[in-house]
């Protein structure tokens, strides 16, 4: 159905309201340059030509920056439509082509995280520090409709910022992502485009109601349009809304997590004082801070109830897709989920140990990084350690522990398990799950959070050689 157009005085306003949008964010985040993520779409059309025009006029470098997915037997032509009008605009142009890997997450997801993933490096490449997309109010509406349905509380119907970074898509924390377009509606930019001639694309996935957005789009909002005229705008000020609230809930979590965090760990004394829904509020914040996804309402539920009400003794974990939360001594903290290891062999080089773990070879490095085991071995020069030159001969293994291996500290102290060492030491129990040992052969030479063996131990090399264990920070 063919939309009215829109009177002239409201078609020469859109140029106006968004060189005011650019003014502002162009005073908020300096940048060389900016650019345009460009589909080839009616929206990244006509916000690239009013870009355009505005860039010229400021004095400021534009580029377009467009996404070849591949998903679409069309994607060839809507490149070369992007290219063929960046030239005769004088825009600067850049493409990379994505290969989606559908996976848990589905196509529409996959080729969301690729699309950003792409853009955040061109604009690293073209030293832009602004990226601007062509998100509009009907974008806005849909996408607090979308949470809205799926039960979000204010953080998802907060809808889209005007502007912000976003590093987990971009792969950057130096670009600011801009939406100048989100106070007009589709309508309006159709208008635009139509009186000033644009063409454009048309992704035929856009029409596929299989995906929620889609079926929202052309199911759903026409009906509400048709009941609630201008029912975008009033969705919008619901955002607004929401996020006013979220600013408040974070202010408060934020207070509450000064007044519990304990190091890197939550006071679960301090948790017991508040209410459930503070409880729960701070812990979406400190899930948040740490660059975690935000889990479901039930695993959140969940979680804090085993957290604060598990006996003392319980040995609480509970299983995020990108972490663990582990409780120690009333405490509780974030810890890494642990990779499942293979044996590493290779026969022609170092032979092979009957047991899992990762054989290896010293010859003298001040380090030896181990990312499948969370950090780095160090070699430090010391006073009483083990002959470099016997080390060097030595195959070595590092592993993580399996149980039964005892461990002999000094001369004058006796051999204990290392369960026994980690309880006198005070190491919790999910610590001691991802601190390797380094063997040669069947010795155990060392165990991480406790020590060396003294068994191998010298005094008169000069110097001998100590080992220590760093873990790579988590998050």
């Amino acid at each position: 159905m063919s939309r009215p157009h829109a009177g002239p005085d409201q078609a020469r306003s859109i140029p106006a309201r968004l060189a005011r949008a650019l003014d502002a964010l162009r005073a908020e985040f300096s940048s060389p340059a900016i650019a345009v993520a460009l589909s080839g779409g009616l929206d990244s059309m006509v916000l690239l030509h009013l870009a355009h025009a505005w860039a010229r006029e400021s004095g400021i470098h534009l580029f377009a920056f467009h996404v070849h997915h591949g998903l679409s037997p069309n994607a060839d032509q809507w490149l070369a439509h992007c290219e063929r009008e960046c030239v005769q605009l004088g825009a600067r142009f850049d493409h990379r082509r994505v290969a989606v890997d559908k996976g848990r997450s589905g196509v529409e997801q996959a080729a969301r995280k690729a699309r950003y993933a792409a853009l955040g490096q061109m604009c690293t490449e073209h030293c832009v520090g602004l990226l601007l997309t062509a998100h509009h109010l009907d974008d806005q509406a849909e996408t607090v409709l979308l949470q809205l349905l799926r039960g979000s509380g204010p953080a998802g119907l907060s809808g889209m910022d005007v502007a912000n970074r976003a590093p987990s898509l971009l792969g950057t924390a130096d670009v600011v992502m801009a939406r100048p377009l989100l106070g007009l509606t589709r309508s309006e930019l159709e208008n635009w485009a139509r009186e000033h001639a644009l063409g454009w694309v048309e992704d035929e996935s856009n029409s596929d109601p299989r995906y929620a957005r889609n079926a929202l789009r052309h199911q759903v909002m026409p009906a509400l349009a048709q009941a609630f005229p201008g029912f975008q705008q009033r969705v919008a000020r619901s955002a607004g809304h929401a996020q006013s609230a979220q600013r408040l809930l974070n202010a408060l979590a934020a207070q509450d997590l000064a007044a519990c965090l304990a190091g890197d760990a939550l006071s679960l004394p301090c948790l017991r004082k508040l209410n459930e829904d503070r409880v729960h509020n701070l812990l979406r914040y400190w899930l948040a801070q740490r660059g975690i996804r935000m889990p479901s309402t039930s695993w959140l539920e969940q979680m804090a109830a085993q957290a604060l009400d598990a006996r003392e003794d319980a040995q609480l974990r509970v299983t995020h897709p990108e972490c663990e939360i582990r409780r120690h001594r009333d405490h509780l903290y974030i810890t890494p989920r642990l990779a499942t290891l293979a044996a590493m062999r290779d026969p022609d080089d170092i032979g092979v140990i009957d047991r899992e773990g990762q054989a290896f070879r010293w010859n003298g490095e001040a380090a030896l990084a181990f990312p499948d085991y969370g950090g780095v071995l160090h070699f430090d020069s010391a006073p009483q350690g083990f002959d470099p030159a016997w080390l060097r001969a030595q195959l070595l293994q590092i592993d993580f522990r399996k149980g039964g291996e005892r461990l002999k500290p000094a001369a004058n102290r006796p051999t204990r398990s290392l369960k026994a060492h980690y309880q006198a030491l005070g190491v919790p129990a999910w610590e001691r799950e991802r601190l390797p040992l380094v063997f040669a052969g069947y010795d155990l030479l060392f165990a991480a959070g406790i020590g060396m063996d003294c068994r191998h131990l010298v005094t008169e090399a000069t110097p001998a050689v100590a080992l220590r264990w760093e873990s790579k920070p988590f998050l």
